[in-house]
């Protein structure tokens, strides 16, 4: 069996007076992520368009092992502490593979 991609979603509400520590920690830790944890491929923060505190964080893995090791991780843990201060209590973790993409996946 051929293993798939793993793509997963975090759904979170940052308050409004958070929204730049939010962004500054998100900014801060993103290249050491994409840079040295293997498996990840790529990642997104993105804020709703009609509820400005609603956010999403989209990370794609080569597989659901590799994020599932990495989360983990200690290196995790401290990594994503400045993030999830900014977090309100509302917050959703979704986990999918992926089947099929376009272009198709190699």
């Amino acid at each position: 069996m051929i293993e798939q991609r793993a793509r997963v979603v975090f759904l979170v509400r940052v308050p409004d007076e958070r929204t730049g520590d939010f962004l500054r920690a998100y900014q801060s830790i993103r290249h050491l992520v994409a840079e040295g944890t293997p498996g990840h491929l790529v990642d997104q923060v993105c804020r709703s368009a009609t509820n400005p505190e609603q956010w999403l964080i989209t990370s794609e893995w080569v597989n659901l092992a590799a994020f599932e090791a990495w989360e983990r991780s200690a290196q995790h843990r401290d990594l994503v502490q400045p993030l999830r201060e900014c977090f309100s209590e509302e917050e959703l973790s979704l986990r999918f593979l992926v089947y099929a993409q376009t272009p198709a996946l190699a």
